[in-house]
């Protein structure tokens, strides 16, 4: 809803170089500029010398009563580039236009005293018309001043509405960001009797939505039907925003919903909400789907919507779809500023992109942007999950010399975890006195580490003064340190594993108990497979594999054969391991890739086992038979599964050779294949 202010019926009054509405008055971000692009003259007063006349109230309310502009007086147009152009804008509101915006500028810097104030606006005399007084309002920056003006302002005029002086006065609070002085100028409005209308209403909901208090624009949203005032599709789209700022998923979305079907205007700081929302709630499509949305309506991407996109594809750990977003960005001549640059690392850190976002961090160096330690440590947390050592000691000491970022907590636990995973025990250890040096005490994290630097470096004594330090800081043994102690009891030598089992079963009693059935090879078959049974049920999914696979290996090394057998059984059983034996009419293979050594060596005893069952009872081989180990090394070691499972192979003298051109595959025929499992079931090759 607009209301025209017009002016002067003056013969020299031009609304046309100024014209302006109630909306824009109240929405607009921008200080109204007059343009000159012609003048309109009443045809009944041409004089070049004429002043503007004073007006009556009776005039002014005429002027209100018209806002189409209609009038039965007609006016003339006089071209711009004439001579007598200038002199007639000297004449024209124009330059009255000017001088109010000075007059506004000096106010904004008074003292904020009534005195002040009236010394400043008494220049303007008698001849004030109401537009003069919305032009002051509307071009002030001082919320202390604006109330004083408009007091004034109602001194010496009667506003014919009232409602708009107070209306640019909201919109002086909203840009100073003064809510609290909102509220009581709406106070002293209605106090006075004055009316509120929908722009004041939208202004103040923007003001709380720009203050970033969600819950002050739905408590203000909802006290406009009692005034009589209807919601526009402005005040909506403030609406969703502030809704998805508060929490409100739901009222958010259905009032984005009806926006859709309604074809509201919907602002660009909505649709960043929207899409921030529903990447905070998970539902990544969901942002994509909006950001989609918003293109199609025509709504073009702004550096905050690419950014918020960008963090949401991070959340959900789609670097791909990151790197797309970006390159549209870029494309459409968006420089990346620096919270783009946070929001890749963060998506490729996350996802361990090192090579995109190691090019990241040095653009960002380049370009001279600081880094924070949030980006610091996202980058050395994907280095310690990559053995990225190198690369990790020279982001620390780029970020001690950066003289704006300290290590952390998280720093430090990055850094343990590398010298540890790479059994450089004195390094670890240093690191850990400087991270007790800088205040910080040692969290799970880092004890788990150190337990397993200490496991590496065959130094059972330190293992266990590791776990009785995380005891005496009262840390709680959860499911990833306990897996960390049972794999460094894989590489504990037997006559120490005495010493860790008691550590074990402080932690965890139900894992110490199966433990302890294999370290002192205690008998009862059923028992055993029962409180292995129990022990998996009782830990969280994202541990089990390395539990079994923690176990088998503990039974391999004791030489327990059929222990390690039971409890692969019982992983298949239980669903830990999937798919390690497939069958199709052209192959049967085994699958090895996410099994630890003994685990896959146990796998492959039960294989060759159950593939001399299937030629004793007259089973069909298919034409190949293979072996799928995987090519990749581990992050911290030169060896693969493949390299250690060549040699066993041979040293079973079995038929199956690497495959040239299939990585990390094993593979034979079915011919030498059956050559192989009947030689080995020969009565003279068992007797040896």
């Amino acid at each position: 809803m607009a209301y025209p202010l017009t002016s002067s019926p003056s013969s020299l009054f031009s609304i046309s170089s100024s014209s302006f509405s109630y909306f824009n008055l109240c929405y607009s971000p921008f200080s109204f500029q007059p343009s000159y692009p012609k003048i309109i003259l009443h045809s009944n007063h041409v004089s070049l010398h004429e002043p503007i006349p004073h007006i009556t109230n009776h005039d002014k309310d005429s002027n209100f009563d018209d806002p189409d502009g209609k009038s039965s007086k007609n006016y003339i147009w006089v071209n711009p580039n004439s001579p007598r152009a200038k002199q007639l804008r000297k004449k024209s509101y124009d330059a009255r236009y000017n001088s109010l915006l000075k007059l506004a500028h000096s106010l904004d810097s008074c003292n904020p005293t009534q005195n002040d104030v009236s010394e400043i606006l008494n220049g303007l005399r008698d001849n004030v018309l109401e537009q003069d007084a919305v032009i002051v309002l509307n071009n002030m920056f001082n919320s202390h001043i604006a109330p004083l003006v408009l007091r004034y302002f109602q001194r010496i005029i009667k506003p014919t509405r009232e409602v708009i002086l107070y209306n640019v006065t909201f919109k002086v609070f909203r840009n100073c960001r003064d809510f609290v002085g909102v509220e009581n100028l709406f106070d002293e409005m209605l106090e006075r009797g004055v009316d509120p209308d929908n722009v004041t209403f939208s202004t103040i909901i923007s003001c709380a939505r720009i203050c970033s208090l969600p819950n002050k624009a739905m408590e203000w949203f909802e006290k406009m039907p009692s005034f009589g005032c209807e919601p526009d599709d402005v005040t909506y789209s403030a609406m969703i925003d502030a809704y998805g700022r508060s929490g409100h998923i739901d009222m958010a979305l259905n009032l984005y919903d009806r926006a859709r079907t309604e074809k509201w205007r919907i602002d660009t700081v909505t649709f960043s909400t929207l899409i921030r929302m529903y990447g905070k709630a998970g539902n990544y499509d969901g942002s994509l789907n909006v950001y989609e949305e918003m293109k199609v309506l025509g709504v073009k991407p702004n550096m905050v919507i690419y950014n918020t996109l960008l963090d949401a594809m991070g959340r959900a750990k789609r670097p791909w779809q990151a790197k797309i977003i970006y390159k549209e960005m870029t494309n459409n001549g968006f420089s990346p500023n620096w919270a783009t640059y946070a929001s890749l690392i963060r998506a490729y850190g996350r996802s361990r992109f090192s090579e995109d976002a190691l090019i990241v961090y040095k653009e960002m160096k380049e370009k001279g942007m600081d880094m924070n330690t949030h980006l610091y440590n996202t980058l050395l947390a994907m280095c310690a999950d990559l053995g990225y050592a190198d690369e990790a000691f020279e982001i620390f000491e780029d970020m001690r010399s950066s003289g704006t970022c300290q290590p952390d907590s998280w720093t430090f636990s990055s850094l343990i975890t590398i010298y540890s995973c790479s059994g450089n025990v004195s390094e670890a250890e240093r690191m850990l006195n400087e991270m007790i040096e800088s205040g910080f005490d040692p969290t799970i994290f880092v004890l788990t580490s150190l337990v397993q630097c200490y496991g590496k470096a065959k130094r059972t004594d330190d293992v266990v003064k590791t776990f009785n330090q995380l005891m005496d800081l009262g840390i709680n043994p959860d499911d990833r340190f306990c897996a960390c102690f049972l794999n460094v009891m894989t590489q504990t030598p037997k006559e120490e594993l005495g010493k860790l089992t008691g550590c074990l079963e402080t932690a965890n009693p139900k894992l110490g108990s199966v433990v302890r059935y294999l370290v002192e090879e205690q008998e009862g078959d059923g028992d055993f497979r029962k409180e292995a049974s129990e022990l998996f049920n009782s830990i969280s999914d994202e541990v089990k594999k390395a539990f079994c696979n923690s176990l088998i290996d503990l039974c391999v090394n004791l030489n327990l054969l059929d222990r390690a057998c039971e409890l692969l059984e019982l992983g298949l059983t239980l669903e830990i391991y999937r798919g390690i034996q497939s069958k199709s009419p052209t192959q049967w293979s085994l699958h090895l890739r996410s099994l630890s050594l003994g685990a896959a060596l146990t796998a492959l005893h039960i294989w060759i086992n159950d593939l001399s069952k299937a030629l004793e009872s007259g089973e069909d081989f298919p034409p190949m038979l293979g072996i799928n180990t995987g090519h990749g090394k581990h992050k911290y070691s030169d060896k693969g599964l493949a390299s250690v499972f060549q040699s066993h192979l041979k040293e079973l003298n079995s038929p199956f050779h690497e495959a040239p051109d299939k990585a990390g595959w094993f593979s034979t025929t079915n011919v030498a294949a059956k050559s192989w499992l009947v030689a080995r079931s020969s009565p003279e090759l068992v007797a040896a």
